[in-house]
Formats: structure tokens, sequence, C-alpha cells
């Protein structure tokens, strides 16, 4: 089929010689349906421990040339104890996925299994790492792992995700749909967001592993390590990045790359919700999670979507102690019926809960447009930033110099001989007055008003005074996010 055995891909995503395996051994206990003279090796997973640049992982892949990696529970048993081990040892658990589903022959057993697994995903959420790979099917209540862990990664024409099959969709809604329609790797990297890297090959997958290991830490009482700082390496000027024209779009990802280390900028969900930029970088060695704004897409604005795509990856750099910088440009929610009916408001308020319950350091650049409920929701001062700085090309007000002159100067407007000539008049003194980022910075909103050239410096500094930062919040059991 042209893919690797669940052995071969353990061997290769860990450090040579280092892997581990434990209960080679186990044994399915089924006396029914002629289990009971079937041997199953392993019974279809094979478990253990080894090192990713030198650090312990804990790692199982389903095996699917044994009963098709079907779970029964034992298999879920020797899943379940290698989570056991990562979570009392503080290391990463990562998980191959490729399995036909619930061993049918087991019945009840086998969803009691998924259930220990599920269960044990959730206690060790925001504890450790948890990654799950998706290398050949994965269906029913299966995927409800990889949903609960913290990144999946996909690979084109092998991974394959869904809750109810192809035939079953035919024979009870009369549908055809083929198997990589349905939930097939693209699918799952673009349309659903359950994906957060997409590959074209294994081996790239297991690259894209690697690089994801090396930029965060092995626990919550860990912080990411240190490696030897770079300057950007990037081509072009930041200040010559954003167009003079405001309505012109850029890629904030060029802003990203011209402050980090290197110019090493590594994007999470780059298929998905494109208005909204996440991933790591380092800044002095170390690694720092980058929200950004990307006007190339939909301007920039937040919709259903990319606040799901936003709020998650705070809550993950908050979990890990991993410092937050926020780029900001960005006119506001996006409008229309399609995204209140999908619940915009609901969605949109993550990115507020987020924000405002991480305790990490959490750096905030306007660059252009900050616009609205857009302005608070991006990690305002008002949400708790740190540090607030801004371009002289920010533009920090209730709506768009556009909108709010027609509003305010509606009488001067409509009495005018010339229409057009006194709107446009008043936009620009709407924009002299209000639309920049100096009343913003009269009042303490911002602290500082920052040439482009600064930013590194400044983000640097920025970094380096919060290192030590402490925030003490009033004792609960947990928050009620908007889920």
């Amino acid at each position: 089929m042209g893919k690797l055995t669940a052995r071969q891909r353990i061997l290769e995503l860990l450090d040579n010689d280092s892997f581990h395996e434990y209960d080679l051994f186990v044994e399915h206990g089924v006396h029914d349906f002629g289990m009971d003279k079937k041997v199953l090796y392993g019974d279809g997973v094979i478990t253990g421990t080894g090192t990713i640049f030198g650090a312990p992982v804990c790692i199982y892949a389903q095996d699917f040339t044994v009963a098709g990696g079907s779970l029964g529970l034992m298999h879920a048993r020797k899943i379940t104890k290698i989570m056991d081990h990562a979570l009392k040892m503080k290391m990463p658990i990562i998980g191959i996925n490729d399995s036909g589903g619930a061993r049918i022959q087991e019945g009840v057993a086998s969803l009691a299994g998924y259930g220990e697994i599920f269960y044990r995903n959730t206690i060790a959420s925001g504890i450790i790492p948890q990654l799950s790979v998706i290398l050949g099917p994965c269906a029913g209540g299966a995927v409800y792992s990889p949903a609960l862990t913290d990144f999946v990664f996909v690979v084109e024409n092998i991974s394959k995700m869904f809750i109810t099959g192809p035939n079953v969709i035919k024979t009870v809604l009369g549908e055809d749909i083929s198997m990589e329609d349905l939930g097939g790797a693209k699918v799952h990297a673009e349309i659903t967001g359950n994906a957060h890297f997409y590959a074209q090959s294994e081996a790239e997958c297991f690259e894209q592993i690697k690089k994801l290991i090396s930029f965060i830490p092995w626990s919550n009482k860990q912080k990411a390590e240190k490696i030897e700082p770079k300057e950007p390496a990037f081509d072009k000027r930041i200040e010559d990045i954003i167009p003079s024209d405001a309505k012109e779009p850029y890629d904030v990802r060029d802003i990203i790359k011209s402050v980090v280390d290197d110019s090493d900028f590594f994007e999470i969900q780059e298929l998905f919700a494109g208005n909204i930029v996440i991933g790591f970088g380092r800044m002095n060695g170390e690694t720092v999670g980058f929200v950004a704004n990307q006007p190339m897409v939909l301007a920039g604005v937040l919709d259903c979507d990319s606040s799901d795509k936003a709020a998650r990856f705070i809550r993950f750099c908050d979990s890990f102690n991993i410092p937050i910088i926020t780029f900001e440009d960005m006119p506001g929610y996006l409008p229309g019926v399609d995204q209140e009916h999908a619940g915009v408001i609901r969605h949109g308020a993550k990115v507020l809960y987020a924000y405002s319950e991480a305790t990490v350091p959490k750096i905030t650049v306007i660059l252009r447009k900050a616009y609205g409920g857009g302005y608070i929701a991006m990690n305002s001062r008002h949400l708790g930033a740190d540090f607030m700085f801004a371009w002289p090309s920010a533009e920090i007000a209730v709506m768009g110099p556009e909108g709010a002159a027609n509003i305010i100067f509606r009488k001067e407007i409509m009495e005018a001989e010339d229409q057009n000539a006194m709107r446009q008049e008043k936009v620009k003194e709407y924009i002299e007055k209000f639309a920049n980022p100096y009343v913003a910075a009269s009042k303490g909103y911002i602290d500082s008003v920052i040439e482009p050239t600064e930013t590194r410096t400044l983000l640097l500094h920025a970094l380096e005074v919060s290192k030590n930062k402490e925030e003490i919040r009033p004792e609960k059991k947990h928050g009620l996010p908007p889920f």
C-alpha cells in the first residue's frame, strides 16, 4: 500500500537505537467467535519509549497488519499504560493511529477501552504535550482521541478520519461520497481544522513532528529548551512590508520573519482559517508563540474558524509556559448572516477568554488597523497585555474612518454641494483626530508608539523583563470557556 509498517514508523521517528518496546507479549483474552484460536501479535499495537533529539518520549503505533489494528480491551490497556507512564514521568506522548476501529468480537469491552483512552487524554491535557499522527484509517469513536490531543498530523492519500464511513452515509442518506472527500488529509487540514499539520509523505510528516518537538517543552513544569540565538535572515526590510495605502494587503508572515531568530517561523494550521496566522518562532534563542491577523485573507478579520484556531493555540502556549506575541491588523469581526447564525458571538468570545485567562508574558504590536471589538480581542491592554506597542501606521478606533465619518458628519455631508469631496475631507479629519495610535497612547492604553525598525529590539526587551512574571488569579476549580 506504499505505507511504512508500525515498527518502521517508530524507528524512523525516534533517534537511532533509542526505542525500547514494552508489553510485546500481551495477548487478548477473548474466546468467542473463534478468537481463542487467533494469535494477535502484541494485540495490534506497539508501545514503548525512545528519544527525539536525545530527550525521552513515549510512543505507540497501531499495527494494521494485525487484525486491522482493531482496538480491543488489551490493545487499549497497552495504550493507556504508556499514557500513564508519560504523565507520571512528564514526557510527551505520540500516538500513531492506523486502525480499522473497535474490535467487533469484543463488543462493549472495546468501547470501554476507547473511553479509558479519552479519559487519559483529558487528564494529561495541559500537563504533557500530546501528538496524534493519522497514518491510516481512524474512524468512529477512535477519532475523539486525536481530537482531544494538542496537535494532529495528517498525510495526503494515507490519513482518513471520519465518524461515519461512506457506506453508512450511502445507506442512511443515499449520498455517494469517497473516503478521501469525506475525511481525507486535505479535508481536515483545510476545511474542518481537525488537523494542524499536513504532509505529502510519511517522511515529511516525521520531520514536522521533530521540528515541533524542538519548539515545545516536555511538560508544563518546564520551559522549551533554549538554543543559540541568531539574527533574522529575512531579505525584506521590515519598514517596507506594509503598503502606504491602508487598503492594500501584505503577508503578515513577513513581519514575523523579520523579527524571529534566523527568520525561522514554524506555522501551525497553515491551510485552515488563513485570516489568522499562528505558530512558533524563537527570540534570543527561546520559543515564542505568535498570533497575527493576516490581511491577505478576508482583510484579517476574525470569524468563527479563526477565533477557534487562535484561542486553542493561545491556551496551549499558556499551558506550556510559552510567551505570546500578537501582531494586530484587522478591521473587526466578519459581518454577515452566515457568521451570525454560525455563532460568531460564541466563537469570537473564545479569543477574549483565552487571552484574558493566559498568565504567560503577553505582548501586542498594532501594525495597522485595530477597530472596534477586534481591537479589544487581539490581546489589548484591557485583556491583560503586559506590553502594548503601536507603529505610527496604526489606526485605533471604534470603527473604520469611512463608516465613522458617514455617521458623525452625516449632516455636513448631506448638506454639501459636493458630497463625495466633503466625505473625503471628513474621513481625513476623522483619521487625524481619532484613527491614530496617539489618542490611545495619551490614555495609557499603548505603552509606546515605535518605529518598525525598533520592533525586534523592543520585543526582546519586553520578553527579557517579563521572564519572572507572576500573576495570581482567584482560586477556582476551573473557568467556563464559551465552548
